[in-house]
């Protein structure tokens, strides 16, 4: 009998030309500048279902990548996340071609009120029927704060204070302003919805004031699967609190266990499960049907990619102008409100502009799995056994063959290890990712701010 768990895996993309392997969309087969076209998303979000995938991960910006040579510049040429429209507004196409695949959606919650979001994110979890995540992140781009009327990004950890905050009134929206026997749907008694069971949330807290009830009748979720991917001091402690899943990007398998064993201790310490939290580590791709064909085919892909773009991305998230480096100076990675964890490991691993761009084979900094079915099984398999992670945010090398690759070739050889799953759960993706129903745990913190039912 085989025990072991399967692996989990979301397509990781963004509604922009260039994501996370940069310079791949001048390749002659990819298709990423047709990002603006619903074609685009509903095809992917076909081929990832068919792949039986948890879901697709998209990330979002707000605000653009000005760091690098103090300009955008490189930013606009090679397309580094720029143009970039809205996830949100993609999802209701994509659940209508697709019965099954979740969507973790990114929202900054620092430039959102938390009234109105909690309502678009009621409406997206009825519209899938229950498949839609958030990933909640903060920004740490001064060009967002800039662009969005501040004088400068808000402190690191006064982010995460401002998001304990938020998450807190999101609570109250969706979990205890309309008790679940609220709507009655009853046309002979005139009643749709019992005003005794409707309650108007007030808070009054250190950063946000909400005095009303929520807009949106209860969802099937009722709060969105919560993703996160902070993976600093702060970071963690936000993410045993309230995060369902995270994704991290380790340098390195060492790097990987000691985090994935740091947060599933918070986990315990913040009065969870250890396994309440599942997590996914952002991961590259080219698989063959030989080994010598995936060597042929990541060749290729390396002749279009831009290692150049790649330290462009990379000098935003740590706030660092690696163009005013010699290529082997050592590099002053200093305090900033950037990514956290970034600027961490850039620093712990000596990471200077030479070894950057080695590092960007594929122009971007996850690591490459490049080999015929079973050897990237097995890599796969590896990580997941040495680390303690759960799965994998799949980012995408040329569209659209990098995700039909991935179903055709890797994913049959994963399933006949019992590594995969090889049909859907039914229900929503919450409880497709924990099999514990369709709404939170009474342990999260969530719980508490739910009405107790009248008997």
């Amino acid at each position: 009998m085989n025990h072991q768990k399967h692996i989990l895996l979301n397509g990781f993309n963004m509604n922009c030309v260039g994501h996370i392997n940069h310079g791949l969309w001048t390749h002659p087969r990819d298709q990423s500048q047709h990002y603006n076209t619903l074609a685009y998303w509903t095809n992917q979000a076909k081929t990832l279902e068919r792949g039986l995938f948890d879901g697709l991960f998209i990330a979002d910006i707000v605000g653009v990548y000005d760091i690098y040579q103090n300009n955008v510049d490189v930013t606009l040429r090679e397309a580094i996340q720029l143009p970039v429209n809205d996830p949100l507004l993609l999802v209701s196409a994509m659940a209508t071609a697709t019965q099954h695949l979740g969507f973790g959606v990114t929202v900054n919650l620092t430039y959102e009120s938390p009234y109105l979001m909690a309502r678009r994110f009621s409406t997206l979890d009825h519209l899938t029927q229950g498949r839609i995540g958030w990933n909640i992140v903060t920004g740490y781009l001064d060009s967002a704060a800039k662009a969005m009327g501040l004088s400068g990004q808000i402190a690191h950890d006064e982010r995460y204070e401002r998001a304990d905050d938020f998450l807190e009134v999101l609570y109250k929206l969706w979990e205890g302003s309309w008790e679940d026997g609220a709507v009655r749907r009853d046309k002979a008694a005139r009643v749709f919805t019992d005003p005794a069971k409707v309650h108007k949330v007030s808070h009054s807290g250190p950063y946000y004031q909400v005095d009303g009830y929520h807009l949106s009748e209860p969802s099937p979720q009722r709060t969105p699967v919560l993703f996160q991917a902070g993976s600093s001091g702060r970071g963690q402690r936000f993410a045993a609190r309230h995060a369902e899943c995270v994704f991290i990007s380790p340098p390195n398998k060492e790097a990987a266990r000691q985090t994935v064993q740091a947060l599933r201790e918070q986990l315990v310490q913040a009065g969870r499960q250890p396994d309440d939290i599942k997590i996914f580590m952002g991961v590259s791709v080219v698989p063959g049907k030989t080994t010598a064909q995936a060597q042929e085919k990541y060749a290729d892909y390396r002749q279009y990619a831009s290692r150049d773009a790649g330290l462009a991305h990379f000098s935003a998230s740590t706030g660092v102008d690696y163009a005013r480096y010699d290529l082997d100076a050592p590099v002053d990675y200093g305090s900033n409100n950037a990514i956290e964890s970034a600027s961490k490991t850039a620093k712990e691993q000596g990471w200077t502009r030479r070894k950057l761009l080695e590092l960007f084979e594929l122009g971007g900094r996850y690591p490459a799995i490049v080999g015929d079915a079973q050897q990237v099984a097995d890599e796969l398999a590896s990580w997941v056994s040495e680390t303690g992670i759960d799965g994998f945010n799949l980012s995408r090398t040329v569209v659209p063959e990098s995700y039909e690759d991935f179903v055709d070739l890797v994913v049959p050889e994963l399933q006949n290890r019992g590594l995969y799953k090889t049909a859907y759960a039914e229900g929503s993706l919450r409880h497709k990712l924990f099999a514990e129903g369709d709404q939170l745990p009474a342990r999260h913190t969530a719980a508490q701010f739910r009405h107790a039912e009248k008997i």
